[in-house]
């Protein structure tokens, strides 16, 4: 009942809202009919109210003025022209409530305020009179667009995202992929840490681009997410973007990896680019300034979306068995339970590719994994924890692992996956694999066994474990099938890159648009959907 409440409401006020844009159409015409008409027949039109200065009282100062003829065209048709193909669009709108035409009614509006804006500027600074006809039309333009741009919010932040969208693909993408991506990295870090200190700044962003929708919204493991996408661990290794990301879309973000202490990063190269496999070459070994000044940067923070707390094993040759791993890792945790951090969960990274230091100690093997889980669950850990897997793992090990999982409640679910370490996968250009003989590498190489491992942890455990999907999303169609095939939530960070960071919204809005079509009201309706 209450849900059909709503949409009577919702349909209440879309029609509230047209009539309203149709009325002030309809009024438009009349005005700027009435202003042609006077231009043709060259009567001047009865202007003076004794209330106004007499600034008013000349119509025809303005309306015989040099500037009300544009290429021999009276500015008054033009005005005609604009509202009845303005009003035209608005009807064509409501009655097929197909996207494209109220995409018009914004940009038809803008267009008229534009117009507006100039006949106001001629008026006040070279005409120097004012045709109360004229501001009149100026003045329904602009309450015509005020109200548009309010009430269209979708349609007003689709434009915006596709707008920036399109330059970075094709002006600064093409810079950016001039310079060292090492670079390139800290620098954005830089500057996304100095954006999320100007509480201005963070507001245009959200009002531009952020996009909230109840059919996003989803409570998993206790927490609320306003939306499924989240920055995968890997990118913010030191805290530095908590306070922007929300403006720019995300609904969660995993810093770190952080480990028990600093490590400078894996001989360089570091990163690197393969753009005709969608990829980045990894090589970072979990690079972190360590886990005592993570928490003396976010003790004083307030996170305004859910952010998780990646900790794996210090990239360290002091520890040289798994028995000292396991307490470095259980020291980081402490170190943030004691904190006064106030991350909303924990991601625990059994599955990076890239250390150098203990190379045969492994937590993949089902013996080794439960020692680490015994040790934490010892803890009691009070916030949710998620496993980030490993892909390259065939079925039967990456079960054998989850079987292991499955038995510790503490731990809520499973990220899959991290990076693909098969160079030989079919999804390479094998020539821009051969530039990279270290690292591992992200983005399309491991889409498809991400999704494999995604069907295949749904069907053994969507009761018991959480899915977040990560490997290879760079649209919203990328993140839509991770979802279908069981992930209740998304992480990304190479389709970021490569798209921008306007894909976060552009993909939340899409998916809004997805799953309307589709006949769901939420997203979590959508789970596992293609899975059965």
């Amino acid at each position: 009942m209450k849900n059909f409440i709503k949409r009577m409401n919702l349909k209440s006020l879309i029609s509230k809202i047209f009539f309203i844009l149709f009325v002030l159409g309809i009024l438009g015409i009349i005005d700027a009919s009435y202003l042609t008409y006077e231009h043709y027949t060259k009567i001047v039109p009865t202007c003076t109210v004794s209330q106004l200065p007499p600034i008013f009282s000349d119509c025809g100062q303005v309306l015989h003025s040099q500037y009300a003829v544009i290429f021999g065209v009276p500015l008054a048709l033009l005005g005609i022209i604009h509202y009845l193909v303005l009003t035209l669009v608005m009807v064509l709108a409501q009655t097929t409530n197909k996207k494209i035409y109220w995409f018009w009614v914004l940009f038809q509006t803008s267009v008229g305020i534009l117009f507006s804006t100039y006949l106001m500027f001629l008026q006040i600074f070279v005409i120097k009179g004012f045709c109360l006809y004229c501001t009149l039309f100026a003045l329904i333009s602009f309450i015509l667009f005020f109200l548009s741009y309010f009430w269209l919010e979708y349609e007003r932040k689709a434009i915006i995202i596709y707008f920036f969208s399109f330059k970075y693909q094709y002006f600064l993408k093409p810079l950016l992929f001039l310079i060292n991506p090492e670079i390139v990295h800290e620098y954005m870090l830089k500057f996304g840490e100095f954006l999320g200190c100007n509480s201005v700044i963070k507001k245009i962003f959200s009002h531009s681009v952020q996009f909230k929708h109840s059919h996003l919204h989803q409570k998993i493991a206790g927490i609320e997410f306003q939306n499924p996408i989240g920055l995968a661990a890997g990118f913010d290794y030191n805290a530095q973007l908590t306070q922007i990301l929300p403006s720019v879309g995300f609904g969660s973000e995993t810093l770190g990896t952080i480990t028990n202490t600093p490590y400078g990063g894996n001989p360089r190269p570091m990163l690197g680019r393969l753009p005709k496999s969608q990829s980045l070459m990894v090589n970072k070994g979990f690079k972190n300034i360590g886990a005592n000044k993570i928490i003396q940067k976010l003790n004083n923070l307030r996170l305004s979306i859910p952010v998780g707390i990646s900790i794996g094993r210090t990239n360290s040759p002091i520890l040289k068995t798994q028995k000292q791993s396991i307490e470095d890792i259980v020291g980081t945790f402490k170190k943030f339970e004691s904190s006064k951090v106030e991350n909303t969960y924990y991601e625990l990274n059994i599955s990076c590719p890239n250390l150098i230091h203990g190379e045969n100690i492994s937590f993949y093997p089902p013996k080794n994994l439960k020692e680490l889980l015994e040790a934490l669950q010892k803890l009691n850990i009070g916030k949710p924890v998620f496993i980030k897997m490993p892909i390259e793992k065939t079925n039967k090990e990456f079960l054998s692992m989850l079987e292991i999982i499955n038995k510790y409640k503490f731990i809520k679910g499973v990220i899959i996956g991290n990076l693909q370490k098969n160079r030989k996968d079919p999804s390479f250009d094998q020539n821009e694999v051969r530039q990279w003989p270290v690292g591992n590498f992200s983005g399309k190489p491991c889409e498809q066994r991400s999704n494999e491992l995604i069907k295949l942890t749904y069907q053994k455990y969507k009761k018991r474990l959480v899915i977040i999907g990560c490997g290879g999303i760079f649209s919203t169609q990328d993140a839509y099938n991770k979802i279908k095939l069981g992930a209740s939530l998304i992480q990304l960070i190479t389709g970021m890159i490569y798209n921008g960071p306007t894909l976060i919204s552009q993909i939340n809005l899409e998916l809004v648009e997805a799953l309307k079509k589709d006949g769901y009201k939420n997203i979590s309706e959508a789970i596992g959907v293609e899975n059965s």
